[in-house]
């Protein structure tokens, strides 16, 4: 690797810490050695990065250090085009617009000689089916989910059963054969999933709910880690033939 790629890598390191990095870590994740990542922190902070720490202890990125958001490696790119073809070829009609239009962004910034790793990219994501489509607008729910906005839902479940509910919607959940919202329902008093396309009418309301979202988000994890939901999921959403059921009470 590169010197100069190197002292880039390592302030992508340090940039998605929250917490202090040894300097065990970094070389374990460049595959150098410990005295070539202290001569390079050290030349790094020379060039006035702000980087903050000792050895032994950790070095964090303080706030405020801005450089070219788009300097992507190739590796870089090839994730961005990996998840983008799987939104493009999954998502809803805005969401697969967007990833077309970030595709075409990059492709404006790179340099010339990394254009073929978007124009013929050497990886492709699974499409081998399309589930059923969204009854519900989904680019609304997104816009839901940013501003903390209630929606009210008639719902049908797996046994056509209809009921009425006010949701305070946190996420969606993105599976090869549904897509679920993954929201707190008033109604039962706890965290739901509801299929896309069990919707059958959808009203976004004015009222925000009360309790931040990124604290719901962790209660929601909190309790799916304890229940082991994840992988019953996944195996159950993973079969396009399948009706997933409820589980535990958290799946509708």
């Amino acid at each position: 690797m590169r010197p100069a790629d190197r002292l880039f890598r390592i302030i992508q390191i340090l940039r998605r810490k929250r917490r202090p990095t040894t300097a065990q870590e970094i070389a374990s994740e460049l595959e150098t050695s410990l005295r070539t990542v202290y001569r390079d922190i050290a030349q790094l902070t020379a060039e006035r990065v702000p980087i903050r720490g000792e050895a032994g202890i950790g070095y964090v990125l303080e706030g405020g250090f801005d450089m070219p958001p788009l300097m992507l490696t190739p590796d870089e790119i090839e994730a961005a085009m990996l998840g983008a073809q799987w939104v493009m070829s999954r998502a809803d009609a805005e969401l697969s617009r967007a990833a077309s239009d970030l595709i075409a962004k990059i492709g404006v910034v790179i340099p010339e000689h990394l254009r073929p790793l978007l124009m013929e990219p050497a990886l492709t994501p699974l499409t081998s089916h399309k589930g059923p489509g969204d009854a519900i607008d989904m680019a609304r729910v997104r816009a839901a989910i940013r501003t903390q906005g209630k929606i009210a839902l008639v719902y049908r479940d797996e046994k056509q059963a209809e009921t009425r509910r006010l949701i305070w919607p946190i996420g969606v959940s993105y599976w090869d054969a549904v897509r679920l919202i993954v929201a707190w329902c008033e109604m039962r008093k706890g965290f739901r999933h509801f299929r896309t396309d069990r919707v059958v009418t959808a009203e976004f309301l004015e009222l925000r709910y009360p309790t931040a979202r990124a604290r719901l988000r962790a209660q929601w994890k909190k309790e799916m880690e304890i229940e082991g939901e994840r992988g019953d999921y996944a195996r159950k959403l993973s079969r396009p033939s399948a009706a997933p059921t409820p589980m535990s009470g958290l799946m509708e």
